[in-house]
């Protein structure tokens, strides 16, 4: 059996691409019907360069507006198809529009996959404190004065957790709501506010979530043991709202060395 799936191995290479792309403009990474999206914009392009079908997989789903500063998508080609991976990355450069970025193609093993091998994901949430044209589609505007040391109290609370389901999309089709946040801060940088959040997996809708609940902290509207009793409830409407998606960034995906063809 595995000699096999050796030989099916040996009919296709798989390349991961690093990408970046300003959300402002699609409905989110994953196509959609009636909708226009990254995942879409980037099967046309490589399937126009190589002359081939290609559809490509994403390490995970942004929702509309929602940009990614790193991002990976991996795609199989017929071994009969060859180029040279820096030229491919330059051509799509020129081919796709200016909101996607091509960073980097590379050669993976052919059992890699952009989703399943990532060990950890990175965001950032910025929060703009004044009217800047220039943040309208980056920064959330809030109007009022936060507590930043309350929030960051309460973001340390969330390392004592595992079960996040307050703060995931209702009726989504995942096995578990576990997750295991490894960093969860904010920072003050003056004119904005920056929240970064790291962790194995995310659940959907799950960082929206969280600083919509963080910054009721914030506003004095819950305290540390309510924010507490929001995650022990796992009920989603015990948390606050939902941030707007333009403020969110994925900003990096950890991967193990053994994913490249070596």
């Amino acid at each position: 059996m595995s000699q096999i799936k050796e030989k099916l191995y040996d009919l296709n290479k798989r390349y991961f691409i690093r990408l970046s792309y300003k959300g402002t403009n699609y409905h989110g990474w994953q196509i959609q019907p009636n909708a226009i999206t990254v995942q879409e914009v980037l099967n046309k392009a490589l399937s126009t360069i190589l002359n081939c079908e290609i559809n490509v997989v994403g390490c995970g789903r942004t929702d509309t507006g929602v940009h990614a500063s790193d991002f990976y998508a991996h795609f199989d080609v017929d071994e009969q198809v060859t180029f040279d991976c820096d030229k491919l990355s330059f051509r799509l450069n020129r081919f796709l529009p200016h909101d996607i970025a091509i960073k980097q193609t590379f050669r993976v093993r052919e059992e890699a996959h952009t989703r399943f091998d990532a060990t950890a994901r990175t965001y950032h949430y910025f929060i703009t404190k004044e009217k800047n044209p220039f943040r309208l589609e980056s920064h959330w505007k809030l109007a009022y004065e936060l507590d930043v040391q309350k929030m960051n109290e309460a973001a340390k609370i969330l390392f004592e957790f595992e079960d996040f389901t307050s703060f995931s999309k209702l009726h989504t089709d995942v096995k578990t709501n576990n997750c295991k946040i490894y960093q969860a801060e904010w920072k003050d940088n003056g004119d904005e506010l920056v929240f970064t959040v790291k962790a194995d997996r995310f659940l959907r809708n799950m960082v929206r979530a969280i600083v919509g609940t963080l910054v009721e902290v914030g506003r004095g509207k819950m305290n540390l043991e309510d924010f507490r009793q929001v995650i022990e409830s796992k009920n989603r409407s015990n948390a606050g709202s939902s941030v707007p998606g333009h403020g969110l960034f994925l900003a990096a995906i950890d991967y193990p060395e053994s994913v490249r063809d070596l």
